[in-house]
């Protein structure tokens, strides 16, 4: 009887798709708003801008390739309270699969208007990201 070989799970990594013309330049702008903030860099990341506060990622706006859709950025909330889990439930414009589990949601903006609401939760990501505490 022959052995059976022992299959390795996988992990699944995101689907990137290229981005939108659109969601370049709404990319850019959000990044020269964003970069200026203090203790803000800016480093590539598979075809897409990562923001750090210091050394901690809390947001990705895509380049030329992004998650999902061509027109989504994505930011991090670490242990989001009970009220922030539900503005996130109720915007239409959040993905996220698991929301009461998820740190990483993501953002699909279908207008200009969009942007400010986009860098509201981009400031909240960059707000939690200074007060959560660095594991040694």
């Amino acid at each position: 009887m022959p052995k059976l070989r022992k299959l390795s799970a996988r992990k699944v990594h995101p689907r990137l798709v290229p981005v939108s013309e659109q969601m370049k330049a709404w990319s850019a702008a959000l990044a020269r708003e964003v970069g200026g903030w203090p203790q803000v860099t800016t480093r590539p990341f598979f075809g897409c801008a990562a923001l750090y506060r210091k050394d901690r990622m809390f947001a990705l706006l895509p380049r030329t390739r992004g998650m999902e859709t061509p027109d989504t950025l994505a930011f991090r909330l670490d242990s989001p309270t009970s009220r922030i889990r539900a503005r996130l439930q109720k915007d239409p414009r959040i993905g996220s699969a698991q929301i009461q589990e998820a740190r990483w949601f993501s953002f699909a903006p279908s207008s200009g208007a969009d942007l400010h609401d986009a860098l509201g939760w981009l400031a909240m990501a960059y707000e939690v990201t200074g007060k959560v505490k660095k594991s040694s």
